[in-house]
């Protein structure tokens, strides 16, 4: 145990603490229901781009993707570049699409009230199904991001795993807590220059130790390890991982939040490279890893192999900013997602529902406040199950679920005139229980052991498919949309602010 880093960790934790309470404070003097859960749409292109960034790239970055390439090889390089051309393309098609609609469509402040807005519709079954996926998805996601904390206290001071997931998330809970979405995009600002300062420097400094005759080694022991073409199942399977950012509301939301579509241009080239850079120094560590470390069962368990790199080459004081990348990329991630399940249960099923349109901008903060503590609960409970899925596998599910279920109807309500209120609930529906249904039977990561066959076909593409299709043919059986609907989509294709 290094002292050292621990003295970082606290200094790095009370930081994040303290801007939830400047926020708080903000907030609390001239607060409503869109300032907690939007920003009031006032985020700038670098906070809104580096906000999204650190959102998407949680701890998996640093230590389930790394780890997966060091213990198996670039076949998983099709991971990240997936991901890069999802999220390029979210961005750059998405993104200013989203924004204006959103606007137009009542000034919608969540995903499901946009939908929902966007058809003009007066019933609460599309909010209240998205909810539904929202809270599932997101406490399995909440999960991922406490268990890599956990994992990174163990390993740097020997404290219980399980007590210092607690540790961590009642940090995370209580800037979420007090100061809403513009704590939790500051926080994730910071964070992601945090994040991609400790990806660049320790692959750059491990290469300087390595003996490149390592390489030969490798495929000695590993033939397929530098084939990235060896399995197409692993290649169809990576790529999927892209279709994820259409449907990943805590990334979408911040497109939803941008001042102006100027910024727009300017934050898509941010966020994108910012990505990309992620991308390429992930990939970098776990074969730079495996040549500096060589192979360890216990390292490729945990996912520890970047925790591990840091900690031999440096010392101390640096080495605990650079492993307090791992507490950002946890942190920026589980504060996104708590928030947008809490936004989702109170502005789509508390308000509408359970209160008829009737609570004030105060009660609904508190309402979302308590939420963000329910989910974070059930979240540490599984987090701390034993016979928990690892953080890739815990991400995988989640990232999967949001892609098939959110994904095909955003993209159709978005270029599709004709596209109708029953269709999306269809898709939404279809893709998401298409999803469920092929990781429990048909993927060896089922999480209860159900699987009849291994397909080796990550789930987000048979649900993304089956979500798209059962989206479009019901919105063909079902009467087009109204003159109002058509008028909305016309306008917002033509908004201009």
């Amino acid at each position: 145990m290094d002292w050292s880093e621990i003295i970082v960790f606290i200094v790095y934790l009370c930081f994040m603490l303290g801007i939830g309470i400047f926020f708080f404070v903000k907030t609390k003097k001239n607060g409503s229901e869109k300032t907690y859960f939007l920003g009031g749409r006032q985020m700038g292109p670098w906070v809104t781009a580096l906000s999204a960034g650190a959102s998407d790239m949680s701890a998996w970055v640093l230590m389930g993707l790394p780890t997966s390439i060091y213990a198996t090889g670039l076949g998983n390089i099709w991971i990240p570049v997936g991901l890069i051309l999802g999220y390029a393309i979210s961005w750059i098609v998405e993104a200013p699409r989203l924004r204006r609609f959103s606007i137009v469509a009542n000034d919608s402040i969540t995903i499901p009230q946009y939908l929902k807005n966007r058809f003009l519709a007066k019933s609460n079954a599309l909010q209240v199904i998205c909810a539904i996926v929202f809270l599932l998805a997101y406490t399995v996601y909440s999960a991922s991001s406490f268990k890599a904390c956990g994992t990174l206290f163990n390993t740097v001071t020997g404290m219980d795993a399980s007590v210092a997931m607690y540790l961590a998330a009642i940090i995370i809970v209580g800037y979420t807590f007090l100061g809403g979405f513009s704590a939790v995009c500051w926080t994730d600002f910071f964070q992601g220059l945090l994040i991609l300062g400790g990806m660049l420097i320790a692959p750059i400094f491990a290469m300087s130790m390595v003996d490149i005759s390592q390489a030969s080694s490798i495929a000695s022991s590993n033939p397929d390890f530098w084939n990235a073409f060896a399995d197409w199942k692993s290649i169809v399977s990576g790529l999927g991982w892209g279709l994820g950012y259409f449907g990943m509301p805590h990334i979408i939301i911040r497109f939803m939040s941008m001042r102006s579509q100027k910024d727009m241009k300017k934050s898509a080239v941010i966020g994108i490279s910012w990505t990309l850079l992620i991308l390429i120094f992930a990939v970098a560590i776990g074969i730079i890893g495996l040549m500096l470390l060589g192979y360890d069962e216990t390292t490729s368990k945990n996912s520890t192999v970047f925790i591990i790199m840091v900690r031999k080459i440096f010392p101390g004081i640096i080495s605990g900013v650079l492993l307090s990348a791992v507490l950002a990329a946890s942190m920026s991630t589980a504060d996104s997602q708590l928030l947008s399940a809490s936004s989702s249960f109170s502005s789509d099923l508390y308000k509408p529902v359970f209160r008829k349109n009737k609570a004030s901008d105060k009660e609904m903060q508190w309402v979302g406040r308590i939420v963000v503590l329910g989910i974070a609960v059930v979240a540490l409970l599984i987090a701390s199950n034993p016979g928990s899925a690892s953080i890739m596998g815990l991400v995988s599910n989640a990232w999967g679920l949001f892609g098939a279920a959110i994904g095909p109807s955003i993209i159709l309500s978005l270029f599709w005139k004709r596209f109708s209120f029953p269709g999306a609930i269809a898709g939404i529906t279809a893709g998401a229980l298409a999803d469920i249904c092929w990781l429990l039977f048909l993927s060896a990561d089922s999480p209860t052991n159900t699987c009849l066959y291994n397909t080796g076909i990550y789930e987000i593409i048979p649900g993304f498919i089956v979500g798209l299709i059962a989206a479009v043919i019901v919105t063909l059986i079902c009467k087009k949309p109204s003159k109002d609907v058509e008028d909305l989509y016309d306008k917002a294709v033509s908004f201009k602010d």
